[in-house]
């Protein structure tokens, strides 16, 4: 099963072979055992790619099921239920985690030498299951599942630019004043499209902006626009320091959408490691206090 899953997830048998450190020949021989043993085909072979029958389909999502109980009875087993040990695996949007999330986990650690912590960072959302993570932070709406939630804040989504950049031009009064501009867009499932809310109707406007510029980090969003390369929507926490310092400026506060909530989600389980129990009791009221400043329409 763990070698089916691996070339699953790998894309090829000599992917999970290089992972696994087993010949291609072996891993070749054990799927094709485990296909004469359930007496079905699970993989279409190709010399570029495999693909999962309507059976393999079905069976490698059961195997995940499996593979994952087996993993938490040999957790159990070395102690990682009944002790603070073992390793500790948590993903989190690249600036939000570098920001927040890693400086809580650097205190963690001084108080729990003996849990190691990996952390994944990146602005998709990992699967959990699929990542063998055991903790996620997830900015946003969170949709129907069987993942435990603890609510940890909210992010303020604003518009900002530099006063410099306004010196020869009129400030915005409405959103599609903002197409008159060159923006900088962040491009972000979290923040993109750029949304609205009109204080008339209450009614949600989404602006279909143009880059002039489009970036992949919020950093070098606030970066383009402190240097006046134009207007530019991100989170109030990723422009913090350039909004204290005058740098930038918030546009159409009386427009903004409701905060963003963030969460810390683990899998739903019957019974939970030690070490992400005290992850979380520890993590929690360390990062809502870190956004407790953020979150707060500031409304004219």
């Amino acid at each position: 099963m763990e070698m089916l899953v691996t070339a699953v997830d790998g894309g090829s048998l000599s992917a999970a072979a290089r992972e696994l450190k087993t010949p291609v020949s072996t891993l070749t021989r054990r799927v094709a055992d485990l296909e004469a043993l359930l007496g079905t085909r699970l993989l279409i072979r190709t010399t570029r790619k495999l693909t999962l029958t309507d059976a393999g389909m079905s069976y490698v999502a059961a195997a995940r099921r499996i593979l994952e109980l087996v993993r938490e009875q040999e957790h159990e087993a070395t102690g990682e239920f009944a002790s603070a040990r073992g390793e500790l695996v948590v993903t989190a949007p690249v600036q939000f985690g570098r920001l927040h999330v890693l400086p809580v986990i650097n205190r963690f650690l001084a108080q729990y030498p003996d849990i190691t912590v990996r952390l994944l960072l990146s602005d998709r959302n990992i699967d959990l299951i699929d990542a063998h993570a055991d903790l996620a932070v997830r900015i946003g709406e969170l949709p129907d599942s069987n993942m435990i939630a603890t609510r940890i804040g909210a992010l303020r989504p604003v518009v900002c630019a530099s006063p410099a950049f306004f010196a020869k031009s009129a400030h915005p009064l409405e959103p599609d004043d903002l197409l008159k501009h060159p923006c900088v867009v962040f491009n972000s499932p979290y923040l993109s499209p750029w949304r609205f809310r009109l204080p008339s109707t209450q009614k949600l406007y989404v602006l279909d902006v143009k880059p002039r510029l489009e970036v992949t980090s919020p950093d070098a969003a606030v970066s383009a626009a402190v240097d006046d390369a134009g207007i530019t929507y991100v989170f109030e926490h990723d422009a913090d320091e350039a909004l204290r310092s005058g740098q930038l400026e918030v546009l159409l506060p009386q427009f903004e959408i409701e905060p963003v909530p963030v969460h810390l989600v683990h899998v739903s389980r019957s019974l939970m490691a030690i070490k992400l129990r005290h992850f979380i009791d520890f993590a929690a009221p360390k990062l809502r206090e870190s956004l407790s400043r953020f979150g707060k329409p500031q409304r004219p």
